[in-house]
């Protein structure tokens, strides 16, 4: 499935907003729903947003190279976000 969006561009923030934009290092359920809800709220009219997993960030920019997710991850990560 290909992103509406080019990965590089979400990793310098050229053409979306760093509030659209989350990076999170590793996979936690909870804080994915969180950021999630919030993007679906969606309160200031941003049109929703981007969740970049296996890229730590550091005062909301990413921290590169990117920390990655393992293979086996992606398929359990997807049924759960589908759910």
């Amino acid at each position: 499935m290909n992103l509406p969006i080019n990965i590089n561009d979400l990793l310098t923030a050229r053409t979306v907003e760093w509030e659209r934009l989350e990076f999170k290092a590793g996979w936690n359920p909870e804080e994915a729903m969180h950021s999630l809800c919030a993007f679906a709220n969606d309160f200031h009219n941003l049109g929703g947003g981007y969740i970049v997993l296996g890229i730590e960030d550091k005062d909301g920019r990413p921290v590169l190279p990117p920390k990655g997710l393992r293979v086996n991850q992606i398929d359990k990560i997807q049924k759960v976000l589908l759910m």
